[in-house]
């Protein structure tokens, strides 16, 4: 895919808002097996571990389409 504009129906959207939504779908996925597993009682702040999960998922993304 690269770092180019993506044309979706005449309008050209940034890639990281793709990867943004692509991320938000992982984390969606990995937040409803943390809350079948019980792991977010076990966390400080879960919150703020969604949030360290969502940018773990993000950054990786970013990496693997810059290769």
């Amino acid at each position: 895919m690269g770092f180019t504009e993506v044309n979706i129906f005449g309008v050209y959207v940034a890639p990281i808002s793709l990867m943004i939504v692509a991320a938000w779908l992982v984390l969606i996925a990995l937040r409803r097996v943390a809350d079948h597993v019980g792991l977010l009682r076990h966390v400080w702040h879960p919150a703020l571990f969604v949030l360290a999960i969502y940018m773990i998922v993000l950054s990786s993304i970013v990496l693997i389409v810059a290769r």
